[in-house]
């Protein structure tokens, strides 16, 4: 029997629990390489996995979690070596059963750009290494995922060079978001599109924090959903879990009306846990849940629904644009990133990014501006071009679920277009015409949208999917067919039910007073059924239009989002559209406009102190992003951009310096460490980068770092605040032999401690000075420790 059959067949599918606890009870040394055990003592693998067949499971994974080419460079087995050797020893414990064997893939352990410096391609090698040594298991995990990017290019790497069924569960926190703020409805939206067979969540949290995480997902998708999670939460003095087996399956069974179909156990878990969740689940019954899933897309931290008129910002695009074709050819992307922005201050929900122009590689440059525009804004992108291989490359590249612009009812173009849709889970923009052009009258328009639907359906595209753009013809040249397009658009949303596009400027074209027109032909349209006015939203009248519409129509209740908007003084962003010097430097920053930033400084420079700057506009600047990351508004990958055009702004400042002669700018040294045995080190690195761009001079030690090289490290570069992370409750122990070591030492240091499984009450109990619940808090300490 195969997964896909096991999803149909039974009631529920029961997964095995953790590996690391099982491993460790069996003798697995701290800081040891648990893959290694899979060719050193394959019979402890075995036991292991009998033990879960024995309490219920139908499915159990190799222990291949970490089985990449970089977490084994230290134990001398490669990837050929190590996943095959698991697979074979799960296989040898389910002979004899139905029992499955899935291989289990973790995160890399590396940061994906922009975040970090591991490329998307990168990514996928490393994934696609470990899926081609598993080929042998019935079905591919990928679990305690983090980044959407990081697992879209797993399952690109797994769908691209496998057959086998696809599950990814990504651990959420109690805020409802990953580490890096991937929300829930993206992730179902994004994985949902990418085909895999199953969703869900594992570890972080135990079945009864993840209640809430659970119950959204499930609104947010009809695959089967996963949930795995951790035997509670964990006591860091004890390393003991909270949760007891009995407790475990109590609050796992809460889980089923919300209609999970899948159930196992993470860190924490042993086979008891999982005898006592199969004996709970003996004789239930699945509950089914259909979800009318809503057009939408997406970016990892920010989804749209269509459900009321959303604004395409007009404005990435050189057509008729003088200013932004030199900026394409120069390659100024910040003054692409600059358009967005401004666009998105205006009010666009979603951004149409066309880089079409001779004389460059759109291909490139398309997904150059992709990646540089999801680095810094958090709304979703619709891809715009004419050309096939520049769509694919664009949607190999995004983050999230973008909307491709465009298809049409040429047999060629639907050819060429959807298959990218369907492979690449995007949404679509359908536009009426063919190799005849665009048919004057709306019934005709009307059959090439059935078409298109017609079409993509066939493809396996989701009707709510399709958005058909009637197309606006100008009014200067066509007078007599503009109501031709506002009947198309009628006709398409009441008898099609689909999601409705229009670039609203070209009914203007070669008119005078163009606003005018374009705002009045703007309410025409939205008044027939317009779903997605692609519009320059920077124009007052037309973002006023539009939020006016939606006061009448009794959307915007009790008329929030109008009265924001103009029932006070409104602010506006600088324009990004006319000089440098329009544009100050915390701006900048705060918007990760990165060559703007390091221009505007330098040129400051020749008329201000070097730490003038520093107090008055760089540290001014990441204390805001840094209180809209602790608020909720602002996520992990904009905090990092953040951080990355203030430190371009530093390193200008310390040429400068250097030039002139003067003492390098430096705040204080400070030594960072992942303990002994601990081999995670992310939020390590992100904590280095918030530190540097405050100006502090790290020292890193990197991760598995022994105790006494803290100390001696200290000792030589006269240091006097350490910090020391750790991600596992059996690494703590390592965390406080550092501490107890320097104190030994009589190191005259202050120690702050932090990671996911620390406490301040542990921190206090081990003797550190200091706790930081993120990055953000430990840059806080520092500033206090060192009085600036």
């Amino acid at each position: 029997m195969d997964f896909r059959t096991l999803l149909k067949t039974k009631e529920f599918v029961i997964l095995d629990g953790a590996m690391g606890t099982t491993l460790q009870a069996k003798g697995l040394e701290m800081g040891g390489t648990p893959e290694a055990i899979n060719i050193d003592k394959p019979d402890w693998l075995v036991d292991i996995h009998r033990q879960y067949i024995n309490a219920g499971s139908d499915i159990v994974y190799a222990n291949t979690f970490g089985a990449n080419r970089h977490k084994l460079e230290k134990c001398g087995y490669t990837v050929q070596q190590a996943i095959p050797a698991a697979i074979k020893n799960a296989k040898k414990a389910c002979e004899g059963t139905d029992t499955l064997v899935a291989l289990d893939i973790g995160p890399i352990g590396q940061l994906l750009e922009p975040t970090g410096t591991l490329t998307f391609e990168e990514a996928y090698d490393i994934y696609k290494e470990q899926i081609l040594a598993g080929a042998d298991a019935d079905l591919i995990v990928f679990e305690t995922m983090t980044d959407l990017y990081e697992l879209k290019a797993a399952v690109l790497a797994a769908k691209e060079n496998s057959d086998l069924p696809i599950v990814c569960t990504m651990t959420f926190e109690e805020n409802m978001r990953t580490f890096t703020g991937v929300a829930i409805s993206s992730m179902a939206l994004t994985l949902e599109g990418l085909g895999v067979d199953a969703i869900g969540v594992n570890c972080s949290l135990g079945p009864k924090e993840l209640y809430p995480v659970v119950e959204e997902l499930c609104k947010w998708t009809n695959l089967p959903v996963v949930v795995k999670p951790n035997a509670g939460l964990p006591d860091p003095v004890t390393n003991e879990y909270n949760c007891s087996p009995e407790d475990f399956a109590e609050f796992a069974e809460k889980l089923i009306p919300l209609g999970v179909k899948v159930l196992g156990g993470c860190c924490g878990t042993n086979p008891e846990y999982i005898k006592k969740l199969a004996e709970m689940l003996k004789g239930k019954k699945h509950v089914s849940v259909h979800n009318d899933i809503p057009a939408a897309c997406c970016s990892p931290t920010h989804t749209v629904v269509i459900d009321q008129p959303r604004i395409i910002g007009e404005r990435i695009n050189p057509t008729g644009k003088k200013r932004f074709k030199e900026a394409l050819l120069a390659n100024d992307i910040d003054y692409i990133l600059g358009q967005a922005i401004e666009q998105i201050h205006a009010g666009a929900d979603i951004l149409d990014v066309n880089v079409g122009l001779p004389g460059i590689d759109e291909k490139s440059m398309m997904v150059k501006a992709v990646k540089a525009l999801q680095g810094v804004v958090d709304v979703p992108l619709q891809v715009d071009s004419t050309i096939p291989e520049v769509l694919e490359a664009a949607l190999r590249a995004y983050n999230g679920k973008p909307i491709v612009n465009s298809v049409n009812a040429e047999d060629s173009s639907i050819e060429n277009v959807l298959p990218l849709v369907k492979r690449y889970g995007a949404a679509v923009v359908g536009l009426t015409l063919d190799e005849n052009g665009i048919p004057k009258s709306a019934d005709k328009r009307f059959e090439l949208a059935k078409k298109i639907l017609d079409k993509a359906l066939e493809y396996g595209i989701r009707k709510e999917d399709v958005y058909i753009d009637c197309l606006t013809l100008t009014a200067s040249a066509e007078q007599e067919n503009v109501m031709q397009t506002v009947n198309a658009v009628e006709r398409v949303k009441n008898e099609l039910g689909l999601k409705t596009v229009l670039g609203v400027s070209n009914i203007s074209f070669g008119l005078p007073s163009r606003e005018i027109v374009n705002h009045n032909f703007l309410m025409m349209a939205l008044t027939k059924g317009l779903d997605l006015p692609i519009m320059n939203p920077n124009i007052d009248s037309m973002t006023a239009t539009v939020r006016a519409y939606k006061l009448l129509t009794n959307i915007d209740k009790n008329s929030v989002d109008f009265i924001s908007h103009y029932g006070g003084e409104k602010k506006t962003a600088p324009a990004a559209t006319g000089t440098k010097a329009e544009i100050d430097l915390p701006y900048a920053i705060e918007n990760g406009l990165k060559k703007e930033a390091a221009d505007l400084t330098a040129k400051l420079l020749q008329e201000t102190e070097a730490m003038n700057i520093v107090n008055d506009m760089l540290i001014p600047a990441l204390d805001k992003a840094g209180a809209e990351f602790e608020k909720g508004k602002l996520f992990l990958p904009q905090l990092i951009q953040t951080a990355g055009t203030a430190q371009a702004c530093f390193e200008v400042i310390k040429n400068y310096i250097l030039s002139t002669g003067k003492k390098s700018v430096s705040k204080g040294k400070i030594i960072l460490a992942t303990v002994k045995g601990d081999i995670h080190d992310i939020g390590k690195n992100i904590v280095k980068v918030l530190l540097e761009n405050y100006g502090y001079d790290v020292i890193d030690l990197g991760k598995d770092v022994d105790y006494q090289t803290v100390v001696d490290c200290a000792i030589e570069n006269d240091v006097h605040l350490i910090g020391l992370s750790a991600l596992m409750t059996t690494t703590l122990v390592s965390m406080e032999n550092t501490v107890k070591l320097l104190r030994e030492n009589n190191v005259d240091c202050k120690i702050i401690v932090g990671g996911a499984v620390v406490t301040a009450d542990y921190a206090e109990q081990i003797g550190a000075d200091y706790y930081a619940k993120d990055a953000k808090e430990s840059v806080d300490i520092a500033r206090k420790f060192f009085g600036n």
